[in-house]
């Protein structure tokens, strides 16, 4: 039979799914092929998530069929999905902490000896005969309790393998990945195509999506939009399928007036983190500090606003000395901090997105000690309207919004404080593109009004686009301080790998 004529291990023609009154997916339809890495992306809200527990059983379709190996098939149950050789590696993997690696891989299904006993011996082998084919080396009796979220998802993969999973779904894999992580991620994805598994990609970061990609499918609405070969395609194209409009520029920087400094940050160190770091950021301006993960960016501003102490120098904000290891002291000086982590460390997710954006304004939204609800409540209805927040309802928990929401949450509890100093730590990770587009054009308004901003970013575009100084850090130093006409991608690359143009040539 002519290769064209394979009918692809999984298929969804058509798929229909409701939610009470919301379409989540309106007809969609995904075709998987041996072989092959296909990439679908869309913006927060268009049906990713759907269509991704739809394919792993956790959803059934209302209408459209699903295929495999061109035969409709139904999923009921998420163990329907793993038979028919499917499996799906979440963000965050949930593995059993206290179990091995092998133990997590063969739980409730582990191979037994002719007494009936577990064979732990033969789980071991397994265990490292699967990640030899994947090209990693990972000890199979080492406790899962530790291991970083790169290597649990290596423990997902080879746990799929061994239940001979022909599709594997990765549902935005590398968001809590370093580069490197993430790097060596890719090398296992494309090993598994060349094996002739089906991979489906999801992902925000279309230099991931262009790169290891082989076809992109956009979704909107929760309907199918295109599918094209990657090298057919361009990031402005994907961006207007997926936004269904033109999006001017992803980075609208407007040029501020700079003021007076504000911030004055001199010979901080931490010893064995970040050593003799210095800058200031005067009203205005958007500072970003730039480099490597690892290389101290987060570290340097936790210590700025109290939450990590520091070993020496001295931090100033308007003149004024700011007492290390005092977030309160920050905020009463007007520093605010949108943290990395907006889930653990930026948001209560079980409580409400009124709640949770008033959360730094107790005192002022309170009588006689007593918190007034109705203050509250009017709090949250401004900033959310000012931030064009999408929600059921303020009352409603927020781990209900997209993460593009959650950020913008997160964003109004610290712009409440009406700070003189904002920092905002990978303001755009794990968010769709036009919302990007949305925090993008608030930070150029908030610099433009005079906040200092100081923002931490991976994204090198995002630095280039947004700075009007870049701070390069390598290994806990600051090796280079560009302004931004003459600030590049090379620039930026030279100094964070600790080099000079001249050592790199």
């Amino acid at each position: 039979m002519d290769p064209e004529e394979v009918p692809p291990p999984l298929a969804l023609v058509d798929v229909t799914k409701s939610f009470g009154s919301v379409r989540a997916l309106r007809g969609l339809s995904l075709e998987l092929r041996s072989g092959e890495i296909h990439a679908m992306v869309g913006e927060n809200g268009a049906g990713k998530s759907t269509l991704v527990k739809t394919i792993a059983g956790v959803h059934r379709p209302d209408g459209g069929r699903v295929l495999v190996d061109g035969r409709p098939t139904e999923f009921a149950a998420p163990v329907d999905a793993q038979r028919a050789g499917v499996a799906v590696i979440y963000q965050e993997p949930t593995l059993f902490p206290d179990l091995s690696v092998a133990e997590n891989i063969f739980v409730g299904r582990q191979p037994r000896t002719r007494l009936r006993t577990i064979d732990r011996g033969r789980m071991r082998r397994d265990t490292e005969e699967v990640f030899t084919r994947l090209g990693v080396h990972m000890d199979p009796d080492r406790p899962a309790r530790g291991l970083s979220i790169a290597d649990q998802q290596l423990v997902e993969i080879a746990k799929a393998l061994t239940r001979k999973a022909r599709v594997l779904v990765m549902d935005e894999p590398t968001a809590a990945l370093s580069g490197v992580e993430a790097e060596r991620l890719f090398t296992v994805a494309r090993t598994l195509r060349d094996s002739g598994a089906a991979l489906l990609f999801i992902s925000h970061r279309f230099d991931e999506v262009f790169s290891l990609c082989d076809r992109i499918t956009v979704v909107r609405d929760g309907a199918f939009v295109s599918c094209d070969p990657t090298a057919d395609l361009d990031v402005d194209t994907v961006v207007r399928r997926m936004v269904g409009r033109d999006v001017s520029s992803l980075y609208p920087k407007e040029d501020a007036e700079r003021g007076e400094t504000v911030l004055e940050v001199d010979g901080l160190t931490r010893h064995g983190v970040f050593a003799d770091v210095s800058f200031e950021v005067r009203a205005g301006e958007i500072v970003a500090l730039a480099g490597l993960v690892g290389a101290g960016r987060s570290e340097v501003i936790r210590a700025v606003f109290g939450v990590d102490r520091y070993d020496a120098g001295t931090v100033r904000v308007q003149g004024r000395p700011l007492p290390p290891g005092r977030p309160k002291a920050a905020m009463d000086a007007g520093v605010a901090l949108v943290p990395e982590d907006r889930r653990q460390q930026g948001l209560v997710m079980e409580s409400s997105i009124e709640r949770n954006a008033t959360a730094t304004r107790r005192g002022p939204l309170s009588r006689l000690g007593l918190l007034r609800r109705s203050a509250e409540r009017e709090s949250a209805r401004e900033w959310g309207e000012r931030l064009s927040l999408k929600s059921g309802g303020l009352a409603e928990p927020v781990s209900t919004l997209s993460g593009g929401n959650q950020q913008k949450v997160v964003l109004a509890k610290w712009l409440s404080t009406e700070p003189r100093v904002l920092f905002v730590d990978e303001p755009t990770r794990g968010i769709d593109v036009g919302t990007k587009a949305e925090v993008h054009r608030l930070l150029s308004t908030l610099a433009g009004q005079g906040l200092a901003i100081v923002m931490v970013s991976s994204e090198l575009p995002e630095v280039l686009g947004m700075a009007d100084r870049v701070l390069v850090m390598h290994e806990g130093r600051v090796t280079a301080e560009l302004d931004r006409d003459e600030a590049d991608e090379e620039s930026v690359m030279y100094a964070a790998t600790g080099q000079r143009p001249s050592e790199a040539a």
